[in-house]
Formats: structure tokens, C-alpha cells, sequence
């Protein structure tokens, strides 16, 4: 038994026994530390002070990313310092003091005598603690992408252009190449600002990015005009695609790793007038999924939805424009129904999250597999409940109710502005009318309106007649009406942070099948329902607008094309 070993059994308590069955787990480079955390034999923590105590090595619990100089980052590769659980912390004089969870492991350490040109002082940390402050550093150390643009040099841009002509070179080039970093930090900071979608666009004199965040696209930089083409090529290079073709559409798909996070970046390159425009769709992987309860659903819509997922069969649908959130609900939906007695499947394009317990199916149309044939095979795998991203011609709406009127349970989303108008789309696709009846239990409408940021939303007393426009009687209102404030850092200066769901939900009772049956259109089967009290996609923003969650200006945004004029 060596030294750590006699200080792990007297200081920590660990039994004889337990560091014998330690030493047997040893294996692929695991060190001792490890192997006990696996075991359950010793915290992270106690671990990390007795290692300190053993090399005679200051103990830091806590590592402030705050205070770590951002010019040691910048000499210093994330993946190494993830590789190796190390991190440079502080520089005293001629010395760099750099945080570490193993001071066994000298080579790395070495390696950082050689990188910064200075004595390494090592501190023990806990493993956890020294991950999280290298995301935490390496967040606050990149820079904006406004300074990389400004700070773009142009011979060597110049040097870059002609390398693209050899997209090898390109592979192989330095990652300090000014272009690879700003697209890398366009990136980067889309991620850091919650953006969903990352636009490039020429036009005649100039080239735009912008990104889409809470809905709404901001302007974020204009890169010089003559970098276009190597902008480009390189988002192209990351993507797979063919930077020789230019004058065809081209989707690819990026897969990176930003500060910990797993993202999915799906790229559409499309040529226009003045170049080719890109947009790049950000999907988190590691996002939590939410529950149906944080979507906006409340009150009585919320019971309705939380029993019609538990129906045995029948078609759910969840109608909206894109973007307005469908297929989070539909996966908050499976959420809520998933356990191992329930086999379910999906048909997706794409597959946006991974849902575990959950078999999903990717759309490919370069090899036929469309959702129609894809659902087809489904039905012989023995589902209890289907997902079907979409239902776009009525091939796929015929298997869909089909499935439901074996006794399947199916979720699908389809393109209508109103809940009112999905049965009627399904007529006009060609399904019977007494089909549609008999298979299609609710349609839930949604958008997603922007939440008013709480650290700098303002109160105000709107008028009458503003209240009124989204449906709000003014003596209704009873606690405080909300508009943005000036904008703080939370919001990035916007006034909102986050959005909110609003929705109508639709059940096909006896009246709305008897509506279907004859033939009523949407504004018939509309006066119905609203006639026996359900609420309205604006009743609900109203209401949100009320809870003090949203504003007057964003429900009538969300809205206005669903005004009725009787």
C-alpha cells in the first residue's frame, strides 16, 4: 500500500477490501481517483483535499472563472484543457498558478511550462469544479464578433482566398486563420445570445449577419463585402458541402462542441442575385426537454391536453406557422407518456432532440424513405403511439388515420393558422369528411410570443382601447399591464428574454363532427366552438398579457392574422 493509499484509508475511511477492488477496475487509463468516484467509495471533493494533503498542494474549492486572465486562454487549446482537467488561473510575477484535479499527471503540466514560457505552480481542485470554470473561462475570454471583424487583416484574408482554390489547405489551416475565427465566434456567440438561427446575406454592396433570437432577427455584424466568398467556403467546408457548386441549393449539417454543449447545425445554402445566402438552424442537444406545463399551457386547456395524450387512439395535431414551437409540444407530449409499457415511434425531418425509451426515424428522400413510407413500416413494429413530424400530402394523412382507427394513438403537426382551419385542410387534401370525424380527437393552434424581460419591464396603464384590441375588458384588469423597459444586460437590451407559448385547443366533440360531416368551413366550425366558450388564441394572449408575462404590442403581433371580420 503506498502513500495515497494509506492516506485515503486513514483520512477517508475506506476499507482495505475496497481499494483491493479498486486496483482490479483499473483499466484504459483510468487513474485510482476514478475508479473510486465510479464506486461510489469517496466524493469528488474529499477526493481533491486528500491528493492536495498527499503532494503537500494548496486546496481551491471554488474556481472564479472571473478571475482568470483571459490572455492565458488565448495561448491554450479548450480541448487540452479539457483533456487533462487543468486550468490556468492566476499569473503571480514569473509564475503561472494552474488548477488541477490529478498533480500526478506531469507531462500536461509540463507541457503548460513550455506554452506559457514560465514556472507552473500547481493547485488541486475538484474535477467538477476546474470543468465548469473552463466553460465558464472560455466564455467570458472569446471575444465579440464585432472586433474580430474590425481586427480582419487583410493580406493575409487575401493569402486565405487563394488557398480556398485548394479546399485541402483550407482543412488544414491554423484555427487563428482571422475567417476560421470569425466564423467559428458567430457561432459561438449565437449559442451565447439563445439564438435559433444564424443568417449570412449578400447583397449588392455589403454582407449581413444577423441572428434570430426570441423570433425576432437583429442585425450583429457586417463583415467587409470582399470576404463573402471565403466566409462562405468555410461554412461550407464545415458542413460537408461542395464549395466548387454555386449556383445550386445545399443542405449539410454541422456537428460541434461549444463550452460543453452539444450543438446540431443544420446549414441551407441557397444562390442569390448577389452570392449565396446561408442560413444555419442552432439545436442545442443538450437542452432539457419541457414538460407540458412549461409551455404556456394552463387552466383548463392544460387538463384537456394532459388527458388527450392519454387516450388509447386517435390523431392529435398541433397546427402553427414555423417556428411557433409544434414539435417541442409534440415532444412534451411523448414526454409525459413515455414508460416502458408504451412502445412508441417517430418519423421526423430531422430529428431535433433524442428522447430516451423513444425509437426515431429520420426522413431520407435521397433513398425514398418520405413519412408516408416510413409510417408505413412504423405500423408493423407494434406501436401503441405514433409521432409524425408532419403530415404533408394526403398519402401520409391516410396512413395517419388510418393508424388511428386501429387503435393507435398518433401525434402529427400540419401548417394552418388557426385550429379551426386543420379539419378543413384535411377535407380539401382529400380525406373523407366522416374519416376526418371519426379519427381526429383535438387540434391545438399555437404561436410563441416573447416574454417581457422581469429585471427591466416597465408598469403602465394602457388604455381602453388598447386592452380591447386583444379582447381584454378593461375591468378585468385588476394587478399590474406590462411593456419593456429600457433593456438591461439580460435582455441584451431588447426588453424581452424567452417566449411563452399561447393556444386555442379544439376538441372534435359531436358538434364539431357534425360540422365536419357537412362539409362546414373553418369559419363555421370556428362560431361553434367559440360560441361555447373556448378560448381563442388572442383570448389566451390576453390572458398571458394579464398574468404579466407577455405585452399588448407581441399578442397582437402573434395574432393579427387571425382576426375575423364578421
Amino acid at each position: 500500500m503506498n502513500g495515497l493509499e494509506a492516506s485515503l484509508v486513514r483520512d477517508a475511511g475506506i476499507a482495505p477490501e475496497v481499494l483491493d477492488r479498486a486496483r482490479e477496475r483499473l483499466r484504459d487509463g483510468k487513474d485510482l481517483g476514478e475508479v473510486l468516484l465510479e464506486m461510489g467509495a469517496v466524493s469528488a471533493l474529499r477526493w481533491a483535499q486528500i491528493v492536495a494533503s498527499y503532494y503537500g498542494l494548496p486546496f481551491v474549492e471554488q474556481l472564479p472563472a472571473e478571475t482568470v486572465a483571459p490572455e492565458l486562454l488565448v495561448r491554450l487549446p479548450i480541448q487540452f484543457a479539457k483533456r487533462h482537467n487543468l486550468l490556468p488561473i492566476a499569473v503571480d510575477g514569473d509564475v503561472v498558478v494552474v488548477a488541477t484535479g490529478n498533480p500526478s499527471a506531469i507531462g500536461p503540466i509540463d507541457d503548460l511550462r513550455l506554452v506559457f514560457g514560465r514556472t507552473i505552480r500547481a493547485v488541486v481542485a475538484p474535477a467538477a469544479a476546474i470543468a465548469e470554470a473552463i466553460n465558464r473561462a472560455y466564455d467570458r475570454a472569446a471575444g465579440s464578433t464585432a472586433e474580430l471583424v474590425s481586427g480582419l487583416d487583410e493580406e493575409r484574408l487575401d493569402l486565405i482566398a487563394t488557398e480556398l482554390e485548394e479546399p485541402q489547405d483550407l482543412l488544414d489551416a491554423s484555427d487563428e486563420a482571422p475567417i476560421i475565427r470569425l466564423v467559428n465566434q458567430l457561432i459561438f456567440q449565437a449559442v451565447k445570445d439563445r439564438a435559433s438561427d444564424i443568417h449570412i446575406e449578400p447583397f449588392e454592396r455589403e454582407l449581413v449577419v444577423r441572428f434570430r433570437i426570441d423570433g425576432i432577427l437583429y442585425d450583429i455584424v457586417k463583415p467587409p463585402k470582399r470576404f463573402q466568398p471565403i466566409i462562405v467556403s468555410r461554412v461550407k467546408i464545415m458542413a460537408g458541402l461542395n464549395i466548387a457548386e454555386k449556383r445550386l441549393p445545399q443542405d449539410g449539417r454541422i456537428r460541434t462542441k461549444i463550452a460543453g454543449k452539444d450543438v446540431d447545425i443544420r446549414v441551407s445554402v441557397i444562390p442569390t442575385a448577389f452570392g449565396e445566402r446561408i442560413v444555419m438552424r442552432l439545436l442545442e442537444r443538450t437542452a432539457t426537454l419541457l414538460e407540458l406545463e412549461q409551455l404556456g399551457l394552463v387552466g383548463q386547456n392544460l387538463k384537456t391536453v394532459q388527458r388527450l395524450v392519454r387516450q388509447s387512439h386517435g390523431i392529435i395535431l398541433v397546427t402553427g406557422p414555423t417556428g411557433s414551437g409544434k414539435t417541442t409540444t409534440l415532444y412534451a407530449a411523448l414526454q409525459k407518456i413515455n414508460s416502458n409499457e408504451k412502445n412508441i415511434i417517430t418519423i421526423e425531418d430531422p430529428i431535433e432532440y433524442q428522447l430516451a425509451g423513444v425509437g426515431q426515424m429520420q426522413v431520407n428522400p435521397k433513398i425514398e424513405l418520405t413519412f408516408a413510407s416510413g409510417l408505413r413500416s412504423i405500423l408493423r413494429q407494434d406501436p401503441d403511439v405514433i409521432m409524425v413530424g408532419e403530415i404533408r400530402d394526403v398519402e401520409t394523412a391516410e396512413i395517419a388515420i388510418h393508424a388511428a382507427l386501429t387503435g393507435h394513438l398518433v401525434f402529427s403537426t400540419l401548417h394552418t393558422n388557426d385550429s379551426f382551419g386543420a379539419v378543413t385542410r384535411l377535407v380539401d387534401m382529400g380525406i373523407e369528411p366522416f374519416l376526418v370525424s371519426s379519427s381526429v380527437n383535438a387540434v391545438m393552434a399555437q404561436r410563441l410570443v416573447r416574454r417581457v424581460c422581469t429585471a427591466c419591464r416597465a408598469a403602465y396603464a394602457p388604455s381602453a382601447e388598447q386592452l380591447r384590441e386583444v379582447g381584454i375588458d378593461p375591468q378585468r384588469v385588476t394587478g399590474n399591464v406590462y411593456r419593456p423597459g429600457g433593456g438591461c444586460a439580460e435582455c441584451k437590451h431588447t426588453g424581452y428574454r424567452g417566449r411563452i407559448g399561447i393556444h386555442e385547443l379544439l376538441i372534435v366533440d359531436d358538434e364539431v363532427r357534425a360540422l365536419i360531416m357537412k362539409n362546414a368551413d373553418a369559419a363555421t366550425i370556428r362560431r361553434s366552438a367559440t360560441s361555447r366558450g373556448m378560448p381563442t388564441l388572442r383570448e389566451d394572449g390576453a390572458q398571458k398579457v394579464l398574468d404579466g408575462l407577455t405585452t399588448i404590442e407581441e399578442v397582437i403581433r402573434v395574432t393579427q392574422e387571425d382576426l375575423v371580420v364578421e
